[in-house]
């Protein structure tokens, strides 16, 4: 598999749906389930599969994806060969609608060249899933196909493509003739020549393309039956690891139904939610139905419920902020909510 498959993961996406958790990181970045990022799940999907040659494609703010990944150790690509790649955009204008993944790659084609992967699986960044690429591999081989194009159960793209590496390198260098800008240009031409075949799979998979879905998804891995689909055994999901101290739950605090991780300190309620890293929750505050992110400081009886706290928040004491699950409430990273704000 390792002599077969490149791993290209194409991070350039951005959804205006989710402006307020990405405006200073990649959506590649986007804290996911307390101590994940979400390009924690395509990796992973990746190396687990055998691959051992991975290169990410971001487009713009990568540097905290840069801090997450780093040599690529904590997935074993930190290789003498092959190994984590990662392609920085040399391109000013992000946000020119003519520019796509094909102008990345193309700004990178030695990379490209020099690999002896005779096939490529090109993934977005921002599905959670764990998948086993082996079978798409060889359902492609098996049917002759110039790309094969993941479809989830129901029936829709998951825009993950598996070619040839010559394909794809004949696709990127006539991107100017042909004026296709990225896979999806390629297999959505309804004059296309070449033949595409479609590998259906039956496994869990969220695209996180909106403040609903991103909320709506992780709210839905307290439930233990979905967590269950999505983080098996002998396929783990892996990340950075970080070495912090245990939790301490001060006495009177209660947590129900939910994933606290390392490093927090909880005085107050939780129900329902995802605390992450070095979360501190003062006496009396009870938060509900909601995600906090890193480092964030829940002062003395706050309430929250159905809210996503980014990193470095600091709610004053007294403060309530309210959402729905069809519309949380979002607070950005860095800010300060106080009890005056709402009144």
């Amino acid at each position: 598999m390792r002599r077969k498959l490149l791993g290209i993961i194409d991070a350039t996406s951005y959804h205006e749906d989710l402006e307020d958790l990405i405006t200073h990181r990649s959506l590649a970045a986007l804290p996911f389930s307390g101590r994940y990022r979400v390009i924690d799940f395509v990796l992973s999907s990746m190396v687990n599969s055998g691959i051992r040659s991975v290169a990410i494609f971001p487009k713009m703010q990568y540097r905290s994806l840069m801090d997450h990944l780093g040599s690529g150790k904590n997935w074993d690509l930190n290789r003498k060969r092959d190994g984590l790649f990662f392609f920085p955009s040399s391109i000013v204008d992000y946000h020119e609608n003519r520019i796509g993944s094909f102008d990345l790659f193309a700004a990178n084609m030695d990379y490209f060249s020099r690999s002896t992967q005779e096939y490529a699986i090109i993934s977005n960044c921002y599905t959670i899933f764990n998948m086993n690429y082996k079978p798409i591999l060889e359902s492609h081989i098996h049917s002759e196909c110039d790309i094969t194009e993941v479809h989830n159960k129901d029936g829709g793209s998951m825009e993950m493509y598996l070619v040839k590496t010559s394909f794809l390198m004949d696709l990127i260098k006539n991107k100017n003739e042909t004026g296709y800008s990225c896979m999806r240009d390629v297999v959505r031409d309804p004059q296309s020549q070449y033949k595409i075949c479609h590998y259906l799979y039956n496994g869990y998979a969220v695209m996180i393309d909106s403040i609903e879905s991103y909320f709506n998804t992780s709210m839905n891995l307290l439930q233990p039956e979905v967590w269950k689909k999505l983080f098996l055994k002998d396929q783990p999901i892996l990340t950075k690891v970080k070495d912090e101290p245990p939790t301490k739950y001060i006495k009177g605090a209660s947590v129900k139904n939910s994933m606290v991780a390392n490093g927090c300190q909880i005085s107050g309620t939780v129900e329902n939610s995802i605390i992450s890293r070095g979360v501190t929750i003062g006496k009396g505050a009870v938060v509900r139905n909601s995600i906090i992110m890193q480092k964030c400081v829940i002062e003395d009886n706050c309430h929250l419920d159905s809210v996503i706290m980014d990193k470095d928040v600091r709610v004053e004491a007294g403060a309530h902020l309210n959402g729905t699950d069809q519309a949380p409430f979002v607070v950005r990273k860095g800010t300060k909510q106080g009890a005056l704000m709402n009144s």
